[in-house]
């Protein structure tokens, strides 16, 4: 395995997301460590569409946000500039958000990725999907390095790391900054609780709905 992703991808028998979280940045990849060569072969309408799809899942189950807004980042420079350079935005990107938008999920973009990560236009969304690793990666570390965290999305269980590597080249010299590492555990424990409220919630519901029909068939009785 290229990493631990795919390790715990094969344990648990499901595909996850890789997903860098902050409180205020939410930034997942649609292709994980391939080379930058292979990611236009490797995107396609059906990927984005279950990646958009965990997404809101784990938006909704993990981070507590109701309706969420996710936005698709563009493959090619300009997000293809109408098809000028590259057909990826026409041919996959936008059909995805278009099927993804009809049912219900909030899905906008495709949005040129060189222009996206100012503070005016990435904080109207609660997640982002970007096409491949550099290009989501990239921002996200520029503008939350010290507090980010690596979250995988779509597992049964609750993963988190550091979202920076494992430094070995420093190990042992104390000078390594653990915030990260610090977040990663704090989050990992916000996202149990987040997750494990949503599951009473979602067995008390059935209670809820069923009491008033109960109260009525009493009082015609």
């Amino acid at each position: 395995h290229a990493g631990h992703t795919g390790y715990l991808e094969e344990k648990a028998g499901k595909k996850g997301v890789m997903f860098l979280v902050t409180e205020d940045l939410k930034v997942a990849v649609s292709t994980h460590h391939i080379p930058v060569s292979e990611v236009a072969q490797n995107i396609s309408k059906e990927n984005i569409k279950k990646q958009i799809k965990i997404l809101n899942q784990t938006l909704i189950e993990d981070f507590c946000i109701e309706r969420p807004k996710i936005a698709v980042l563009g493959l090619n420079p300009h997000a293809g500039d109408g098809g000028a350079i590259g057909e990826e935005e026409i041919e996959i990107i936008t059909p995805a958000i278009q099927d993804l938008s009809e049912n219900g999920i909030l899905t906008f973009g495709p949005y040129p990725a060189d222009s996206f990560f100012q503070p005016s236009t990435y904080t109207k969304f609660d997640g982002v999907l970007a096409m491949y690793h550099d290009q989501g990666l990239a921002p996200f570390k520029t503008i939350a390095y010290e507090d980010g965290v690596n979250y995988t999305a779509g597992l049964p269980f609750i993963r988190t790391s550091p979202d920076h590597g494992v430094a070995y080249d420093i190990a042992g010299q104390n000078i390594a900054d653990a915030q990260s590492f610090s977040e990663a555990i704090f989050t990992g424990i916000k996202i149990f609780n987040n997750r494990t409220e949503y599951a009473e919630l979602r067995e008390n519901r059935l209670l809820i709905k069923k009491q008033p029909s109960e109260n009525r068939y009493r009082e015609e009785r």
